[in-house]
């Protein structure tokens, strides 16, 4: 392990004195930034998107550079008013109205960034669903949500169970053929041409719900996280504090938006800041990646760890004729960010990797590695200004420098979770210990308030920065027509930071074999995502249970690293 820290890589940041505007921020002198504290009209896509298509020095700024294989467009801010007004109409016209819920179930692409906009302009609450989710996996987060629309395309509709989802009304079609459509279904270009350009904002509550977003629970099942309008407030101030945009950037958030980070760093931050704003479709390639940051002038990208990790395996290969000397800040989000990494990235990029720390729940980065500041490698950083963290025991007391813990957050920031969809108890359970927000991670602070994340004290597995809980994964195993018991651990690997290892209890008539093995990968792909199939499967003949018949899981960590268990009750 490397402990030496780094000089900082750029002290001229927009954040530049870490000391000072950590002691002098306040949330509610934030509230001048933004027009309704002067017009009292608050709706997130008039701050993000309409301000900047009115503004000459910002309306032909990209919202969207969008890049795949076979499609390149770009929206300035002014096209994404008017597109995103143009979608709005149509939602109307179905009836949606403020408080509704609209998904979408697309790769990215255009319409999936211009629902994200035109579902905020009416006040719906927008979702999105993840392309590789099956159907019982598509079935709870649409039922769970109450989902109005869903906008998907002529392939994945295949998918959605709509006999069992009875709020779904509507599906929108990409790239359909409106001569085959349903009486339910609509053809997105069909209605986008028909649709009006002109639609003014919903003006709601600075509480009122903007998305839901499904992540995973460590007991139970996904949970459906939502937060509000008020977010802006922390998007606007992590956008340049954190991820130090200025006016002339462009952003790559690689991650989807059916992720936290893709929702909020890949879209509502960099529109918020009105930033350009670059995306690309298909999967990781490390040349190709590289060649995207050459081509479109990147110079704030953000990813994760195992993006690292993938380029370091590729070799000189990935850098071969690519000249990446627009990039000036690098960050990561998501799984833990080793030390030589940051080495690596500051030999190759010239800029070290700033790591930063948040979870769904918090809504925005929360701790994170400063440009203005010393990086030690190994640390997530620093509290973001605004935010105040420590390390408290099991009775929400706060421990001494260098002692191990629980990360907890004192609630007072706008970002912070307004609520579990439909699950007031679940909500409660994050606010347990009354003064703090518990983040369910286990970490320590060091004598210069540095923390340090050590793992979780649920059991959510980290496959390359997708979080995935067992309980789901079980429950899905467990209805495998073979298996009568199955467990669930994360097992480290030095790509995807873990993978899924399963510990199956067959049926009686079944025995253990190559082929039955591969059936059940086959039918985890199928039934939840190609992530959530196990890469390891180990047959039992029973599983570890305690008295009151719950899984021991600690049990099935040593029975993988053939360490000995002590007594099973």
């Amino acid at each position: 392990m490397i402990d030496k820290s780094i000089e900082p890589h750029n002290r001229y940041a927009n954040l530049y004195n870490y000391t000072e505007q950590y002691r002098s921020f306040s949330w509610e002198k934030l509230n001048k930034e933004f027009s309704w504290n002067r017009t009292g009209k608050i709706n997130i896509i008039y701050e993000a998107i309409d301000r900047h298509a009115e503004d000459p020095k910002f309306a032909n700024r990209f919202a969207l550079i969008f890049d795949s294989d076979d499609r390149k467009e770009r929206i300035t801010y002014h096209q994404m008013k008017d597109l995103s007004s143009k979608f709005g109409n149509v939602l109307k016209k179905l009836g949606i109205k403020k408080g509704d819920r609209v998904f979408t179930f697309l790769p990215r692409s255009p319409e999936l960034y211009i629902t994200i906009a035109g579902s905020a302009r009416i006040g719906a609450i927008f979702g999105s669903l993840f392309e590789g989710l099956m159907e019982k996996a598509l079935h709870f987060r649409l039922y769970d949500s109450g989902a109005k629309v869903v906008v998907t395309n002529s392939s994945l509709i295949k998918r959605i169970p709509f006999d069992e989802l009875p709020e779904l009304k509507w599906v929108i079609i990409v790239d359909s053929n409106p001569k085959k459509l349903k009486s339910n279904e609509l053809s997105w270009e069909k209605e986008m041409a028909a649709a009006s350009y002109e639609l003014e904002p919903e003006w709601v509550d600075i509480n009122h719900p903007l998305y839901i977003i499904y992540t995973a629970g460590s007991t139970g099942i996904p949970k459906g996280v939502v937060h509000a309008h008020r977010d802006m407030k922390g998007y606007l101030i992590t956008g340049k504090w954190g991820l130090d945009l200025r006016k002339n950037d462009t952003l790559w958030t690689t991650a989807d938006p059916s992720w936290i980070a893709g929702l909020v760093y890949g879209a509502y931050t960099p529109w918020i800041c009105g930033t350009n704003n670059f995306i690309q479709a298909g999967r990781f390639n490390a040349l190709k990646w590289h060649q995207a940051i050459e081509k479109y002038k990147i110079t704030v990208w953000y990813t994760a760890p195992t993006v690292f990790r993938l380029i370091q395996k590729e070799g000189e290969k990935a850098f071969k004729n690519v000249n990446l000397s627009t990039l000036r800040h690098i960050l990561t989000v998501g799984e833990f960010l080793e030390p030589d990494l940051i080495y690596w990235s500051k030999y190759k990029y010239n800029i070290p990797i700033h790591d930063t720390w948040w979870m769904a729940e918090t809504g925005m980065i929360t701790i994170m590695n400063f440009p203005s500041m010393r990086i030690k490698p190994g640390s997530i950083g620093k509290p973001f200004p605004g935010i105040y963290a420590a390390i408290v025991d099991e009775n929400g007391k706060e421990l001494p420098e260098n002692t191990l813990g629980y990360l907890a957050l004192k609630p007072g920031w706008p970002n912070i979770l307004t609520g579990i969809w439909g699950n007031e108890e679940r909500y409660k359970k994050y606010f347990k210990k009354k003064l703090w927000f518990i983040t369910g991670d286990i970490a320590y602070m060091d004598e210069d308030g540095y923390f340090f994340f050590q793992g979780r004290d649920d059991e959510i597995i980290n496959v390359a920065g997708t979080k995935i809980g067992p309980a789901e994964l079980e429950t899905t195993l467990k209805s495998h027509p073979a298996v009568a018991d199955a467990g669930v651990i994360g097992k480290p690997d030095e790509i995807a930071g873990n993978i899924i290892k399963a510990f199956i209890v067959l049926k009686k008539g079944y025995l253990p074999s190559k082929k039955i093995e591969k059936d059940i990968v086959k039918y985890m792909r199928f039934h939840l995502t190609p992530m959530a199939a196990p890469k390891e499967i180990e047959f039992r003949d029973h599983l570890p249970k305690d008295k009151n018949g719950n899984l021991i899981r600690r049990f099935l960590k040593a029975w993988d690293l053939g360490l000995p268990t002590g007594e099973e009750e």
